[in-house]
């Protein structure tokens, strides 16, 4: 079966020709838009041929012979080192549309093709959002999972493994976001009649990312509670994957907020509310999250306290000095705001520990890994007050650890810790904005050391270049025992199957079986190789960029 790809969306679209049923003689074709200069790529097994064309390196039939010599030779391993006990599996995220709106798989013959690819890699496996928007649209407790089924058939087919994200939160108004995955209609419906069921800032601006954590053990979702919902979804799951569960899927990464993380959306990008490196604001002004902090405000003894947020925090996009309460010896430092910091810190650490205690309990035994997300927020952490990750719901700032509280919590339900900006410098940032991802990947690697839970890493932002990857690669070792127990890869789309994009995954992939050795990026191997690439001459007519996987 050939299959003939084109596409300037999130995805690829798909033109079916003639088809064979035997595995080895199983070609696909992926074709993309042309980016200059366009190239063809074909790669196959050791034991098939194997081409590359590219328009740049053209020759006429005299130069073949010079033509030959610029043939680039690179190790392609399917099978990971044993030898080595710091081995990182690689998944690699799958596209966000990866089911149609109505719960079918999109495009199953080219996914079909890019998993062959990425097995062909070295790849462990896969991740994929399980949307709740998606599976539980037509109404409450009536699930689909019809799409996912074929999906996880697929990637068994493939000897891949899956990493599945149970995603409670709305697509669409972050980074990275190339698709609409609003939440059920019913849920809509509901908070259409009560708009206090999500997040609101101190305008009284609306966010209908994520069901506020405040009514979490409210039965405000047609008769059930949030955490009910949540439980009914993951138990449904289970059932329809039982079979599944510790051999193909391997991973449940429990959504706990927006964009699957343990946070709160302080920083939305959705018609420029936030725009980086803004401090963002806080969301704890719906009348559940009112009802919480003035019921803890009159516990301290201080009722005064419980009226609101801070009045001095500012807006979304100013900078902390710019604020009495997160400036150098701001307010943020002060008892009230010690008290508050608390308090909103302290009711996500809950919230997160309700939605793993659900999930430990469903997916206890079945050999299935649970995990949580939590954000990589690098700005202006080198500041006293760490303004950003306050706002998100983490109270880390110059005299306190905020992220050993999230370790332990995941620890208690011996979740995995998921941590992003994994590939990023502090020389990489505007030194205006105070970033050190570094400095933020050291200190939680520090905290799940102490708290003795698994951290695994993610990039924070999809890029393909050599210097990303030894970044992750750098981060993925320790000589202290808590380097990355696995890596994902945001995101497989066209780039990724661009030759040099495609080329520098799949020696990262290798360096990352082989706890970090050969990290750089061979220009030739002579050795015997699973993939052959050189480059022919093409034809002018030809506009597109072609990658065939065997």
């Amino acid at each position: 079966m050939t299959l003939t790809l084109q596409s300037s969306t999130s995805f690829i679209n798909l033109k079916e020709t003639k088809g064979v049923k035997t595995p080895d003689d199983f070609i696909s074709m992926v074709s993309f838009a042309q980016t200059k200069p366009s190239c063809r790529i074909i790669a196959k097994s050791s034991m098939q041929e194997a081409q590359l064309s590219h328009e740049r390196i053209m020759v006429n039939p005299m130069e073949g012979r010079k033509n030959e010599k610029r043939e680039k030779l690179h190790e392609l391993t399917t099978t990971h080192s044993n030898s080595s006990s710091r081995r990182v599996p690689v998944f690699v995220m799958l596209p966000l549309d990866t089911m149609t709106m109505g719960g079918n798989l999109n495009k199953p013959r080219a996914m079909n093709a890019s998993l062959m690819a990425l097995k062909s890699s070295g790849a462990e496996g896969v991740m994929v959002d399980a949307w709740w928007g998606l599976v539980e649209k037509d109404g409450p407790l009536k699930y689909n999972w019809e799409g996912y089924a074929e999906l996880v058939k697929m990637c068994q087919e493939h000897g891949l493994k899956l990493q599945v994200v149970m995603s409670f939160h709305q697509c669409g108004g972050n980074v990275g976001d190339s698709c609409s995955i609003p939440l059920p209609p019913w849920v809509l419906e509901e908070i259409s009649k009560n708009p206090d069921l999500v997040y609101t800032d101190r305008s009284g601006r609306r966010n209908p990312e994520y069901i506020s954590l405040g009514c979490d053990m409210l039965p405000v979702l047609k008769g059930r509670t949030p955490i009910q919902v949540y439980s009914d979804y993951m138990r449904s799951f289970r059932e329809r994957f039982n079979d599944y569960l510790g051999n193909v899927i391997v991973e449940i990464q429990v959504g706990m907020g927006p964009c699957g993380e343990l946070r709160y959306p302080a920083y939305p990008e959705s018609n420029g509310t936030w725009r980086f490196p803004g401090i963002g604001e806080f969301q704890c002004y719906d009348k559940y999250m009112r009802a919480s902090l003035a019921a803890a405000a009159k516990a301290a003894g201080k009722d005064d306290w419980g009226q609101g947020g801070p009045h001095d925090s500012g807006q979304y996009n100013q900078f902390p000095e710019d604020t009495g309460f997160f400036q150098r010896d701001g307010t943020w430092n002060s008892e009230y705001g010690q008290f508050f910091l608390e308090w909103y810190s302290g009711m996500l650490l809950e919230h997160g520990d309700r939605i793993l205690a659900a999930g430990a309990s469903i997916y206890q035994g079945t050999g299935a890994k649970l995990s949580g997300k939590v954000a990589g927020i690098h700005w202006h952490y080198n500041t006293r007050s760490h303004a950003a990750e306050l706002t998100a719901g983490y109270y880390n700032t110059r005299h306190r650890d905020g992220y050993l509280p999230i370790a332990r919590m995941l620890a208690k339900h011996r979740a995995v810790l998921n941590f992003t900006c994994m590939e990023m410098r502090d020389g990489e940032q505007p030194q205006s904005a105070n970033c050190s991802p570094e400095g933020l990947v050291r200190q939680v690697k520090s905290a799940t050391r102490t708290a003795e839970v698994e951290l695994a890493g993610e990039n924070a932002l999809a890029r393909y270049d050599v210097g990303a990857y030894s970044q992750v690669l750098a981060t993925s070792m320790s000589d202290s025992g808590n380097g990355l127990s696995a890596f994902t890869f945001l995101r497989m789309n066209k780039r990724l199957f661009e030759p040099e994009n495609w080329r520098n995954l799949v020696q990262f992939v290798k360096s990352m079986s082989e706890g970090g050795r050969n990290a750089s990026l061979p220009e030739c191997d002579s050795s015997r190789t699973d993939l052959y690439v050189r480059f022919i001459k093409k034809s002018n007519s030809e506009k597109a960029t072609e990658v065939a996987v065997v």
